[in-house]
């Protein structure tokens, strides 16, 4: 049992009951006290409360009044009466408005216990039935959210069976790239479409949300809309966001961000990029000893979507012809892995952001290039991820990312991705994690430091972030660490 109200207005009583709850065997994570009905009602229209007990007799509203105003409410929680009056026509009145157990004062605890017993296996029946029809609810939510092809009929039927169960508030839908959450708190888990991962979210938790939950991620957010009719329309719109933050490389809102094109000028010279010649010029080149134009030539292709001088389809197109074209002219230097590979970058909302698929495609390719006879300047790249890794060890608190770092050392982005995770064993982003997280243990063995604080000195703003990366590596929370090193 998650919540319990107490109405009582002897502050002794209240007092007693709670006691007798938390004695009584059944686990209940929240218990509330209200000293009147009239406070009690508010309480309940602003949170949700699994069993509420409430004496009859009170100042302002008293019980009876409470028990039928709450019969009006959407979110009705099980009540039980409490009453020092053996009047029958009480416990008519109190039963005829939805009461499961009317209890005499002075109540025993054994009593007070045996009711919660049956209370709490109610609620889990509820529970275990409630989240069965949600799960049936959900696979037709997913048909109605991702399916064009659902007929209109259908449509209307899946609207009128579950309707009930979806919000009565507003709601956005978002799409983000990542593993399903386990609960979104205050929306339904859609599951994976052919978009990414998606979420229907009440409309007021949609800003904390993103920030706790998804902060790192680039999530596709559609407009405000009320009702499941709307549902596939926010749907269409948060995908579109969803391909806008796959090329912008952050969070986008329907209303707020938007495609913005190149001049005209600029699409029309972009244009040359998707010709069969670019391609097969872009192609060819792989394998020869001219690594930077390896990387020029398909810079320019990636900058061209990133510029917004060709738009997504356009790009995902090229890529499927290159990939296609890849596969067959080196076919016999391609291992399983290298196809798997290649399978995969073919569906672009499998990558968080342009950025990372750019990164993963041109570590590849360069990777490619190198086996098929390629061999760059060895001693002087070993000289520049050195010093990166010297630049890191000493700015680790700062905001730092990749561009900055091959920027400093003068290197070309991909080629430094590259020759990063060639030398250290580890791409850019899992190295300054894993420094970052042993500067944290130590400041965590040797510091009285509060959590938060040790997460801004590692260079983590957002510490609920800080604490899930900890918690991945080192496999328990800071907290759990600090305990245990002083155990």
């Amino acid at each position: 049992m998650h919540s319990l109200l107490i109405v009582e207005d002897e502050r002794m009583i209240r007092q007693g009951i709670k006691a007798m709850v938390q004695r009584s065997g059944v686990p209940v994570e929240v218990i509330l006290e209200c000293s009147n009905g009239e406070d009690a009602l508010n309480l309940l229209s602003m949170r949700h409360v699994d069993v509420v007990f409430t004496d009859i007799r009170m100042q302002k509203m008293d019980g009876i009044e409470l028990v039928r105003r709450i019969g009006e409410m959407e979110d009705k929680p099980l009540i039980v009466a409490i009453s020092g009056y053996d009047d029958f026509s009480y416990a008519v009145e109190m039963l005829r408005n939805g009461v499961k157990e009317y209890l005499l004062k002075p109540v025993e605890r054994e009593k007070i216990a045996e009711v919660l017993r049956k209370l709490d296996e109610e609620l889990q029946q509820r529970s275990a039935e409630h989240s069965k029809e949600l799960e049936l609810g959900i696979r037709q939510f997913r048909d109605l959210v991702a399916n064009p092809a659902v007929t209109e009929e259908a449509r209307q039927l899946i609207i009128s069976k579950y309707e009930p169960l979806f919000f009565q508030d507003e709601y956005r839908i978002l799409i983000y790239k990542g593993e399903p959450l386990s609960d979104t708190y205050h929306g339904f888990l859609v599951g994976e479409t052919s978009q990414g991962e998606v979420i229907v979210l009440q409309e007021t938790y949609v800003k904390a949300f993103l920030k706790n939950e998804l902060s790192e991620k680039c999530v596709g957010v559609g407009g405000v809309h009320k009702g499941l009719g709307e549902i596939r329309e926010a749907f269409e719109e948060a995908a579109a966001m969803r391909r806008l933050a796959f090329v912008k490389g952050v969070t986008c809102t329907f209303g707020e961000d938007a495609w913005d094109p190149a001049p005209e000028a600029l699409r029309e010279k972009a244009k040359e990029l998707l010709t069969e010649s670019e391609r097969t010029r872009r192609i060819q080149v792989v394998g020869t000893d001219k690594t930077e134009e390896v990387i020029r030539r398909w810079r320019l292709f990636f900058t061209a979507l990133e510029r917004f001088q060709i738009e997504l389809p356009e790009f995902s197109a090229e890529m499927e012809q290159c990939i296609l074209q890849l596969s067959e002219v080196y076919r016999e230097n391609l291992s399983d892995e290298d196809r798997a590979f290649l399978e995969s970058s073919k569906v672009l909302h499998l990558y968080e952001n342009l950025g990372e698929y750019q990164t993963g495609f041109m570590d590849w390719l360069l990777d490619l290039n190198k086996r098929l006879g390629d061999r760059p300047d060895d001693i002087g790249i070993r000289q520049k991820i050195v010093q990166a890794q010297q630049y890191i060890l000493e700015h680790y608190d700062s905001d730092l990312n990749m561009a900055v770092v091959s920027n400093l050392v003068s290197m070309n982005y991909s080629l430094f991705s590259y020759s990063f995770k060639q030398y250290t064993g580890q791409n850019f982003v899992n190295y300054l994690k894993e420094i970052r997280i042993a500067k944290a243990r130590e400041l965590l063995e040797q510091t009285d430091l509060k959590v938060i604080e040790i997460s801004q000195m590692v260079g983590y703003e957002n510490e609920k972030n800080f604490m899930k990366i900890f918690k991945a590596l080192c496999g328990v929370t800071p907290g759990e660490y600090r305990k245990n090193m002083t155990v």
